[in-house]
């Protein structure tokens, strides 16, 4: 369905909305503007997972949003990744690397907030299973994580 994936993306972790703790109890990683723009177009917005290291630390399982966010609104295209492992503290500020391997679904409005939640449980779900196929086990090794931050990346 994709040709740009698998892609693979590195940026700074900014702060974002403020909603993925704290209205939804299920925390994202924002990457910054710049970031985001320099994601290729042929990548439709909607739900993807992948894997996901933070400051070239262990590499886990992730579940990422491209888009608006029909639900808040957005008026900003932003790529959030919640990360499925348990992080002691925030880290803003510290480099994300992500490689996108697969696609869930589309974008789309939700009539509630308990209603998108579970959707974003079902995701979860879903990316678990996905990252368990040898196909995709195999990117957890890539030497993309272990890269020195210099290094570009799909060209950027």
């Amino acid at each position: 369905m994709l040709k740009a994936l698998p892609y693979f993306s590195r940026g700074a972790v900014v702060r974002g909305f403020g909603r993925g703790s704290k209205d939804l109890g299920i925390p994202t990683a924002n990457f910054s503007e710049e970031t985001v723009e320099n994601f290729p177009s042929d990548i439709p917005t909607g739900i993807y997972y992948g894997w996901a290291s933070v400051a070239n630390g262990d590499v886990h399982k992730m579940v990422l949003s491209i888009g608006w966010n029909p639900y808040y609104k957005n008026i900003k295209k932003s790529v959030e990744t919640h990360i499925i492992h348990s992080f002691k503290e925030d880290f803003y500020g510290e480099d994300l690397s992500i490689i996108i391997l697969g696609y869930i679904r589309p974008e789309k409005d939700f009539d509630s907030l308990s209603a998108l939640i579970a959707a974003i449980h079902s995701d979860i779900e879903e990316a678990k299973k996905n990252l368990d196929l040898p196909e995709h086990q195999k990117y957890k090794d890539d030497n993309f994580f272990h890269m020195p931050e210099s290094k570009m990346v799909n060209g950027h």
